[in-house]
């Protein structure tokens, strides 16, 4: 038996392969090309014992070698670079390279029992991470956009900036045409109202009350005004447009989703929606088999507390470190949503308040819980219930 040890990089990569008792049999660099990796599979088959792969990244630059490998009936395990970061303390030297690098991965594959091994992504899947990732850096940059408007429109009409609520598309659209206290008196409330109505917005009558409101308390003109007012409609435009971005990947999220084999089971769960349960899909591969039980699956999730104690002192939990953020994600957020629309879920949130845990806590609890139903849900390919369903024996 010998181990493979890969350092992943973008270009290129490092492997080190290692015996039973540890001694180097090969130690080569090769690029993220595919003739250099499958010459480099060949050359470590080619030793002649059965292999075990072990790489420090589980997609981006690695997607290649891993694909390869795994196309070739390759055993390939993954572990995390802080874990690779730790472990070379425990090595000799303090430099740091690739080969070194490569050399300790090739270890802990050798001596660890516990590193997850990777297998052939489900189609789906990864197309649904490729779309929610980039749903989620439209959403940053709409968040950024809104939060540089929000700042350039305290500096000049703080009233309206108190008055408006920028995450709904109508605000925004008024910034798009009007941005200072002057502009909006001199248009004045029923013309404000025709204009916002053109451009269909609801409700045009309120919130051309609002703004008017908010001009009628500001008279005086502030340094930098008009230039600022060109930057407000420049981010405004940029908003709308994000939006309308957002909008189109979330449809195209949702019908792949539906493809999905686990879509009906996953969205049945309260507070679990196509784009949750896209994210859901995406962050654990759409392959339950990797979670033997609901505990591996909140672990992975980062909602399992993890003890902490030391001499005396036990029963002390806190957050683990290690953990999948946008499966936490997933799970605190529709935890949260579940509390306002089904009820078993608002009885379990005020019974953990009344214990004296704070909102966090509670819906973070609320989320442990969940996760033992929906995994439970999709090792039985049935949809949630809110009464289980009574299982008759002989």
């Amino acid at each position: 038996m010998i181990w493979a040890g890969i350092d992943a990089g973008k270009t290129h990569h490092h492997c080190v392969v290692i015996d039973a008792t540890g001694c180097r049999l090969l130690s080569r660099r090769v690029a993220n090309d595919e003739p250099e990796l499958l010459q480099l599979l060949a050359d470590v088959l080619a030793l002649g014992e059965e292999v075990t792969w072990a790489i420090d990244l589980a997609d981006g630059g690695a997607a290649l070698a891993i694909t390869i490998l795994l196309n070739h009936d390759q055993q390939v395990l993954y572990i995390s670079g802080r874990a690779i970061h730790r472990a070379c303390e425990g090595y000799r030297g303090e430099g740091k390279t690739d080969a070194k690098d490569a050399g300790v991965i090739a270890d802990q594959a050798r001596i660890r029992r516990d590193l997850r091994p990777l297998r052939t992504g489900d189609e789906i899947a990864v197309d649904l991470k490729l779309l929610t990732g980039r749903r989620l850096d439209l959403v940053t940059d709409r968040t950024r956009a809104i939060n540089r408007l929000r700042a350039l429109l305290t500096s000049i009409f703080p009233a309206l900036d108190r008055a408006l609520d920028l995450n709904n598309t109508g605000p925004v659209v008024l910034l798009s045409g009007y941005q200072t206290p002057a502009a909006i008196r001199r248009l004045g409330v029923r013309r404000l109202e025709t204009w916002l109505r053109n451009r269909k917005v609801r409700p045009a009558d309120r919130l051309a009350e609002v703004a008017l409101q908010a001009a009628e308390s500001q008279y005086t003109s502030l340094p930098g005004e008009k230039v600022a007012a060109l930057q407000i409609r420049t981010l405004a435009n940029e908003v709308l447009v994000l939006n309308r971005q957002v909008a189109e990947i979330e449809r195209v999220v949702a019908a792949r989703f539906q493809d999905h084999p686990d879509a009906e089971v996953i969205v049945s769960m309260p507070g679990l929606g196509p784009i949750l349960g896209a994210e859901f899909v995406a962050a654990t591969g759409g392959d339950m088999s990797a979670f033997a039980t609901p505990d591996r699956l909140a672990g992975f999730g980062g909602v399992a507390p993890t003890p902490r104690d030391s001499g005396k002192i036990s029963g002390n939990l806190r957050r683990p470190q290690r953990y999948n953020r946008r499966l936490q994600r997933v799970f605190y957020t529709s935890a949260l949503m579940s509390i306002r629309y089904s009820e078993e879920s608002r009885r379990f949130y005020d019974r953990k308040r009344a214990e004296g845990k704070r909102h966090p806590q509670a819906v973070m609890a609320l989320a442990r819980r969940r996760v033992n139903v929906l995994w439970a849900l999709l090792r039985d390919r049935r949809c949630y219930q809110v009464t289980p369903p009574v299982i008759l024996t002989a």
